[in-house]
């Protein structure tokens, strides 16, 4: 039980930090108060949906739970009240996010695991988990998602969610497994910021036919 509660802390910590995130965003391209809580909120709970919405799982959490839906869009609001001084937490930011992609891709895992769905399904769920909110974000602000860009996010949520689902299916104790888990893909994506590590990109430009084919 005091595992249970110790992610769903560590879950509401994240959505909000994503709401925050989402709205902050929105206000780069210069959107409407409608539009910050649109974009916040599916920035904070898109990926989480779209895993249940695959997986059949209803009622969805947040038609379960709507306190969450004002939460996030209490989180939104005040992100643009306090915007001005946002420029100064941005490592703090940086952090919670890192926090939160872990926590996302665990708890998709968990989840489809705790639905009886394979360990492979789970690993894919754990990533869906963890960046589809930030993808719909993205597309919502007309931006390539960060994901398909090559900064390591999906690929640190994938080997989260993975080493989730292998020690669990070693048995290892699931708190052991929870703070492991969360400190490889929180410490994982925190270097890979510090040290821009990022995975090769693909840049095709085709050559002009003198002919015009």
């Amino acid at each position: 039980m005091q595992e249970a509660q110790f992610i769903s802390f560590l879950w509401l910590i994240g959505v909000l930090a994503e709401a925050m995130t989402g709205a902050l965003a929105a206000g780069r391209k210069q959107m409407d108060l409608f539009g910050v809580v649109i974009v916040g909120g599916a920035t904070a709970i898109g990926g989480g949906t779209l895993r249940d919405i695959l997986l059949g799982n209803y009622p969805l959490v947040w038609v379960e739970h709507i306190h969450y839906l004002i939460a996030i869009a209490f989180a939104s609001l005040v992100t643009v009240l306090i915007a001005p001084v946002m420029r100064y937490l941005s490592k703090l930011f940086l952090a919670i996010d890192a926090l939160g992609l872990a926590v996302f891709s665990i708890i998709g895992a968990q989840k489809s695991l705790v639905l009886g769905f394979n360990p492979v399904v789970a690993v894919v769920m754990g990533v869906v988990t963890g960046v589809f909110g930030g993808v719909i974000r993205d597309i919502l602000c007309n931006q390539v998602p960060l994901i398909f860009r090559k900064e390591l996010y999906a690929v640190v949520s994938l080997l989260t969610a993975a080493l989730y689902v292998g020690l669990k299916a070693l048995d290892v104790i699931e708190w052991v497994n929870l703070i492991v888990s969360l400190g490889f893909g929180f410490g994982f994506r925190m270097l890979a910021l510090k040290y821009k590590w990022s995975i090769p990109t693909f840049d095709y430009q085709a050559e002009t036919d003198p002919h015009g084919h």
